[in-house]
């Protein structure tokens, strides 16, 4: 009952994901993105320590497909939903056979997107399709917007089958702290209040910045 992806923006370095589902708060279990890890993504039956211990991995050079390997060998693998990326743009995903629903799941330049219990399997397709496209110009961030358009083609290709609750955006810029952490925890319409979120916040994301690293 999410639908979800990470990407990685080689004009910026920066790397991050975006995710919504039908129940309240997903952004604080679900989606994990560290700078000089990668980001992962843990959902279905959702277990936050899979994104953590994802990430870990990642930073000790462990490779996409060998950490989910490591993962799916836990208990009750069999209900979960899980991707993983590289700050260069590997990717891996892998899905429990006793995950509900329409599955759906699509890699592209950069990112890879997964979902479960949709509208049907041409939800990931469309999210990377538009994550691939063109962002707009003049953007202080283009991966957010590529990730916004990525959650608003998921949602136009049939989402899932029930209406969403919840959406979240991270990104992380090289540093230790997030350039973005946005979460709409409840909302009728979580994508769109995301983006509108987002708009507010894309013009002071990089004076945010300067004052941690160089305010004077």
């Amino acid at each position: 009952m999410t639908y979800s992806i990470i990407g990685t923006c080689p004009e910026t370095g920066m790397i991050g994901g975006a995710i919504t589902t039908s129940s309240p708060a997903v952004g604080a279990r679900c989606l994990f993105v560290e700078a000089g890890a990668g980001a992962a993504l843990t959902q279905y039956w959702t277990d936050p320590r899979l994104g953590r211990e994802a990430l870990g991995l990642l930073a000790r050079g462990h490779g996409p497909e060998a950490v989910l390997e490591r993962l799916m060998q836990r208990p009750y693998a069999e209900v979960r939903q899980l991707a993983v990326l590289t700050p260069d743009g590997r990717t891996a995903h892998a899905t429990g056979a006793r995950v509900a629903g329409a599955v759906s799941c699509a890699v592209g330049r950069g990112c890879v997107a997964v979902g479960n219990i949709l509208a049907g399997e041409g939800v990931a397709p469309a999210m990377v399709a538009a994550f691939e496209a063109e962002p707009p110009a003049g953007s202080p961030a283009p991966l957010a917007e590529r990730l916004l358009a990525a959650l608003r083609a998921g949602d136009a290709a049939g989402g899932e089958v029930k209406p969403v609750l919840s959406a979240a955006l991270k990104i992380v810029a090289g540093e230790s702290f997030p350039f973005a952490d946005l979460r709409i925890d409840h909302d009728a319409d979580p994508i769109a209040a995301l983006g509108r979120l987002w708009a507010l916040y894309a013009p002071e994301a990089r004076a945010y910045e300067k004052r941690a690293l160089a305010p004077l």
